[in-house]
This record gives C-alpha cells, sequence and structure tokens, in this order.
C-alpha cells in the first residue's frame, strides 16, 4: 500500500506540475511535409498496435490461469511509459547531448520545447512532438518484450519498479547513443535503423539477465501454450505493426520506407518458413505456434537492417537468423537450467545480434545514402563490420551489468519472485502478490 500510495503521489505531483508549465511560444511549420506526417502519423499507431499483439502473442503461449496477467503486463507499459516519457525520457534519449552518453533531461522536461521546437534533425519534414512520439511507441515495447521471461513468475509492483528503472537507465541512455547525432555509436557509424539494438538486444539481454537472477534448483517447468488462436492473433498484429516499426524509421513517405516495408514482410515469411521445416528436420510436425515464432524472429533480425540491405539479402537474413534461434532455443532447454520461459533471449536477444551483424555483413550505400560507414563485409570492407562487432561487445556488456545492477536494485525495494522458496520469503508474505493478479486469475476461471 505505502509503494502505491508513492506512485500515485508521483504521478499527481507531475500532473498538477504540468499545469504550471510555460505555453508553447509559435509553432513552427516551415519545411513539413503533409504526406510525410500523414504517414508518420499512421506508423506511430501501427507501432503502438504492436503492444497489443505482444499481449496476445505472450497470453496464448502460457498457461491459462495466467494469461490475463501476462497480458497486463504489456498493457500496463502503454501507461508507465507513457507517462514517463513525457516527464523525462524522450529528453533522456533526444535530449542535448552529454558527452554522447545520455541526453540532458532538462531539454525537454514535461515536454517543454517539443510543441514549438524545430524539426529533429533526422526527421526534418515532421513536427518534433510527432517524432517523440513515434520514438514513444519504441520505448514502450521494449520492457514489455521482458514480460515473455518475467511470466509467472514476478510480482506485479516489482515489475512496475524495474520497468521504471529499465527505462530511464538501459533503453534511454542506448537510443541516444545509436539514434542521436553525437550519440557515441551513432559516431562509430554504428547502423541501426529501427532498433535492432536499442530495443531487442536490450530486451534480450535483460531477459537472460533475468532468467539468471530469477534461476532456481527447482526442475524447470514446462509451459502449454493455452490458446493458439491468441498467439495467431498476436503474430498477426505484430507483423502488421512492424511495417510501421521498421517503415516510419525512414521518418517519411519515401522510397527508403518502400523498401524497408519490402525487407520487412521477405525477412518475415522466410523465417517462418525455415523455423517449421527445421523442426520438421528434427521429427516435430509443422506447428502454427512454430511458424508465429519463426516470424517474429524475422521480424527481429531485418529491424536494424531493414533501410540498409537489398530486398534478396533480407531473404538471406530472415532465413538465418530463425536457424540461429531455432538452435538456440533447442540448446536453452536442453542444455541449461535457465528458465526463460517465452524464450525472450534466443528470439529477441540472439535475432537482435544476428540482424546487427548480419547488417555488418550486408548493407550497401546504394539502398541508403545516409549511410555513410560503408558498404558491409560481403562487398568486400572491412569497417561497417568492425564497427558492428565492437559496439555488439559494448552494449551486451552495458545491458547485462546495468540490467543485473536494476534487478538488485528493484529486489530490494520490492522482492521480485512471487514464490517464496526462490524469493526467500515467508509463505505468509507472499498470499495474493497484487490485485492484478488475483483478478487475472478470475477472469480466466470464470
Amino acid at each position: 500500500m505505502k509503494k502505491s500510495l508513492i506512485f500515485l503521489l508521483l504521478l499527481v505531483g507531475f500532473s498538477v506540475l504540468a499545469v504550471f508549465m510555460p505555453s508553447p511560444k509559435q509553432i513552427v511549420t516551415e519545411g513539413l511535409n503533409g504526406g510525410d506526417i500523414a504517414w508518420m502519423l499512421a506508423a506511430s499507431a501501427m507501432v503502438l498496435l504492436m503492444t497489443p499483439g505482444l499481449a496476445f502473442f505472450y497470453g496464448g503461449m502460457i498457461d491459462m490461469k495466467n494469461i490475463v496477467y501476462t497480458m497486463f503486463q504489456s498493457f500496463i507499459a502503454m501507461g508507465v511509459v507513457g507517462v514517463l516519457w513525457i516527464v523525462v525520457g524522450f529528453s533522456l534519449a533526444f535530449g542535448d547531448s552529454i558527452g554522447g552518453i545520455i541526453g540532458d533531461p532538462r531539454s525537454f522536461f514535461m515536454f517543454q520545447n517539443v510543441m514549438d521546437g524545430k524539426p529533429w534533425a533526422l526527421a526534418p519534414t515532421i513536427p518534433l512532438v510527432l517524432f517523440a512520439f513515434f520514438q514513444l511507441k519504441f520505448a514502450i515495447i521494449t520492457p514489455a518484450l521482458i514480460t515473455g521471461t518475467f511470466a509467472e513468475r514476478v510480482r506485479f509492483k516489482s515489475y512496475i519498479i524495474f520497468l521504471v528503472l529499465f527505462t530511464l537507465f538501459i533503453y534511454s541512455p542506448l537510443a541516444h547513443w545509436t539514434w542521436h547525432p553525437d550519440g557515441f555509436l551513432f559516431k562509430m557509424g554504428v547502423l541501426d535503423f529501427a532498433g535492432g539494438t536499442v530495443v531487442h538486444m536490450s530486451a534480450g539481454i535483460a531477459a537472460l539477465v533475468a532468467s539468471i537472477f530469477l534461476r532456481s534448483n527447482a526442475e524447470k517447468k514446462h509451459v502449454q501454450p493455452a490458446n493458439i488462436p491468441y498467439v495467431l492473433l498476436g503474430t498477426g498484429l505484430l507483423w502488421f505493426g512492424w511495417f510501421g516499426f521498421n517503415a516510419g524509421s525512414a521518418m517519411g513517405a519515401n522510397a527508403l520506407a518502400a523498401s524497408a516495408f519490402a525487407t520487412t514482410n521477405t525477412a518475415s515469411a522466410a523465417a517462418g518458413l525455415a523455423w517449421i521445416l527445421l523442426d520438421s528436420v528434427r521429427g516435430k510436425k509443422p506447428s502454427a505456434l512454430g511458424f508465429c515464432i519463426g516470424a517474429v524472429v524475422g521480424l527481429v533480425a531485418i529491424t536494424p537492417a531493414a533501410g540498409f540491405v537489398t530486398i534478396p539479402s533480407s531473404l538471406f537474413i530472415g532465413t538465418f537468423a530463425s536457424l540461429v534461434s531455432n538452435l538456440m532455443v533447442h540448446w536453452k532447454t536442453t542444455k541449461t537450467s535457465l528458465e526463460d520461459t517465452l524464450d525472450v533471449f534466443p528470439c529477441h536477444g540472439v535475432g537482435g545480434a544476428v540482424g546487427m551483424l548480419m547488417t555488418g555483413l550486408l548493407a550497401h550505400t546504394a539502398v541508403n545514402g545516409a549511410n555513410t560507414t560503408g558498404n558491409g563485409l560481403f562487398f568486400g570492407e572491412t569497417t561497417l563490420f568492425l564497427v558492428h562487432l565492437k559496439a555488439l561487445a559494448i552494449v551486451v556488456g552495458f545491458v547485462f551489468v546495468g540490467s543485473m545492477v536494476i534487478l538488485k536494485i528493484t529486489d530490494m525495494i520490492s522482492t521480485l519472485q512471487i514464490n517464496p522458496h526462490h524469493a526467500g520469503k515467508r509463505p505468509a508474505e507472499e498470499t495474493a502478490d497484487s490485485e492484478a493478479m488475483q483478478s487475472a486469475e478470475l477472469l480466466t476461471t470464470n
């Protein structure tokens, strides 16, 4: 109750402060393009739809009694990050750079200087506020991806604390490093078109850390998917929304958006097929679940490369990433004690890393003139590939250590694990973890 009161007071405090913030000056309209604005409004809405899609995707793969609670973990991210982004998140990610590491929290605090600000340098034909809200949708889905590891095991209040800390201290710095013109990874020449590093690798590595942190000596629990139609629906929503995710990252209605649209679809189609074909080679029957997982892995892998590689190259990326992730899932399941419930690390962490390396291998300057680092290794140039190898090591190290610290801090504030044998809690302390958990069980059993 005390923690809930603190959260409520913070929300009320920021809401009251918002009333006293200065009004915007004259809104900038010079140089804006109506077609680009229309497309980016649509793309932003499509990316937001991915979070409900993720809720269905994860909800269908979990035990029946936990469907609502698992889905709610995705939806609550829309609320928490939606507010946090306005207060300080956008400033930390895209504010005036402090040493290429983080944005100045004063730049856009409480969204000051956004409505009347000049367009973002890399998106000059759309209003700054539209760019800010397009980026918000990325910030929302990233921590929501990690809930596939948390499923059934983490207390609701602890998840909220982790959500806030992850957004502020992992996601925002990574976004600044990679997408801000003064970010140090951007200056290194790292190419991440739509978030393979910022979104998927960060979520996947954090999921691995959470699996290690929450690991127990108990026998791993096999999760039987409760609702395959939910998984199919979630996959469809994710696939649809991903066109906004990737094609929208062209920041306009242009030829680059069309190219990213095409590479996105191609990689996902190839990956879905590759997953079920590899399963068939192993003697398994092709399944709807397998195709859906494979298709999402293809979407993950093509994300960093979508606007930098050709359409035939995306076919290779989707197939290769699917095979690697499938093998990683099999290895994790049979050879380790890690309980990554919905395989977030093999699919998003490994898939994102493969996509990052494939960008260094197959990117070509003819696809996107903004690629000033050079062509990929396949075309005889080494600079881009070596830069991506270096960036991969930096990102993995930062997210791994940062996530472990955040999990420990969260556990100190509010015990993470639901199971008292795992978390060291007295059984009386566990009771009903939260009203959200209780209502989830009631809704799924009635």
